[in-house]
């Protein structure tokens, strides 16, 4: 894996709003502690400039983590920490954390951007936040998102093809590769926060699994593209719904609700004109 860059983060380039970007990431730790702290380390490392918050919701109790979430001092971010008295689904905790670092905001504080992140992220390049955010400078765009790699440094497919059960059965038995590029991974993306407020967010009838489908076709219908930018990030995927039952059942039973919304009807009339490119 690459090792950490040693940057002079940029300025934070203009938006649309005529406002420099002011990012506001979101994570969530399902007992992801020591994953949590390195990521943030990280990003601290990095000073990025466009990150003015960075919000982490425990949706299970983790009370060593809560306690060195508390000690820790962010000189370049503010941090939040919510605490789940129960826990949620990956869309209701990334709704969740954004209204709640809105709530009481003035104008001049609220987010231009709204960032999404895995806490098995692993940043490789400098400022990727900075080149996330600038991708959406473009009024056509909708979403952006980075090149994902594993812990071996192999592309991984964070960009996909619609999950219709044929493309499904093309992609599992004979190992097709998917070529165009209709929606793409929620272990981290980059939208402008009058946009995340636009759609309402990641659809919270999904628990877990294709909420990152529906939005990234909500966005297509309605915002714009998704445009990868230039920055590479190292994703450990788990998944694991290849190795637990309750997690198959969430993959199946979103799959079943995706299925049957008008964001997947859509796009299956629409498909994307956008083919993932070789790195």
């Amino acid at each position: 894996m690459h090792s950490p860059l040693p940057i002079d983060a940029p300025a934070p380039q203009p938006n649309p709003t005529g406002r420099a970007a002011h990012v506001v990431a979101s994570i969530v730790s399902h007992g992801h502690g020591s994953l949590i702290l390195e990521l943030l380390e990280q990003l601290q490392t990095r000073a990025e400039p466009c990150l003015r918050c960075v919000i982490v919701t425990l949706n299970i109790d983790e009370p060593e983590l809560a306690h060195q979430l508390q000690q820790r001092s962010t000189s370049s971010f503010g941090l939040l920490v919510i605490q789940n008295t129960a826990p949620k689904g990956f869309g209701s905790n990334h709704n969740q954390a954004f209204a709640r670092y809105a709530e009481g905001k003035p104008a001049a504080d609220s987010a231009t951007h709204v960032c999404i992140l895995n806490p098995d992220l692993r940043l490789l390049d400098a400022a990727p936040l900075a080149a996330l955010s600038d991708a959406l400078n473009d009024p056509a765009a909708g979403l952006a998102y980075p090149t994902l790699v594993g812990s071996d440094g192999q592309r991984q497919d964070n960009e996909r093809e619609l999950p219709s059960f044929s493309k499904l059965l093309l992609r599992r038995v004979f190992k097709r590769t998917e070529q165009r590029v209709d929606w793409v991974s929620g272990a981290c993306m980059v939208l402008r926060a009058p946009d995340w407020q636009q759609l309402g967010g990641f659809n919270e009838q999904f628990h877990m699994y294709c909420e990152d489908v529906d939005l990234s076709l909500r966005v297509r219908r309605g915002i714009g593209v998704l445009v990868r930018a230039n920055t590479t990030l190292a994703h450990a995927a788990q998944r694991a719904s290849r190795r637990q039952w309750r997690h198959l059942f969430w993959h199946l039973r979103s799959l079943w609700l995706l299925w049957h919304l008008p964001s997947f009807r859509w796009a299956k009339r629409h498909p994307s004109a956008s083919q993932r490119s070789a790195l």
